[in-house]
C-alpha cells in the first residue's frame, strides 16, 4: 500500500544483475521481475524496490544509506549469506539491543542483518 509521504521504494546499483539476483533468490528468497537488461525490481520484502546495472556500490565508508535486515536466527542467516558467496565484512557484533553483523553481495552493495 502507498502511503502519502512515507518511504515507497528503494534503488541500488549493481555490477553484476545475474550474480546479485542469485545471491538474494538464496539467502532470503526473493522474486525478481526484469524490466530489460539493466534492472530488476523485487517486491513484498519489508520494502519494494529495484537494482540498476552500475559499476558503483552501496557502502556506509563512501557516505551510502545502510540497508539492516532482521533474523530470528542470527548466525544462520550469516551462514547462508556465506554460503551464496557473500562477503563478511563485520562480524557478528554486539550493540545496545541486539547483534549484528555486515555483508557485502556479489555486486559489492553493503547490508547488515540484525538481531535481539
Amino acid at each position: 500500500m502507498n502511503v502519502h509521504e512515507k518511504i515507497n521504494y528503494v534503488e541500488l546499483p549493481a555490477k553484476d544483475l545475474a550474480a546479485t539476483k542469485t545471491f538474494f533468490e538464496s539467502v532470503f528468497g526473493w522474486s525478481f521481475v526484469d524490466y530489460g537488461p539493466e534492472y530488476t525490481a523485487f517486491s513484498d520484502e519489508g520494502l519494494d524496490g529495484g537494482f540498476f546495472k552500475s559499476d558503483l556500490a552501496c557502502s556506509p565508508q563512501k557516505g551510502s544509506a545502510l540497508i539492516i535486515f532482521y533474523s530470528a536466527q542470527l548466525e544462520t542467516t550469516l551462514a547462508k549469506v556465506e554460503k551464496a558467496g557473500g562477503t563478511i565484512v563485520k562480524p557478528i557484533f554486539s550493540f545496545p539491543g541486539g547483534r549484528r553483523f555486515h555483508f557485502t553481495e556479489p555486486s559489492g552493495n553493503e547490508f547488515a542483518v540484525w538481531s535481539e
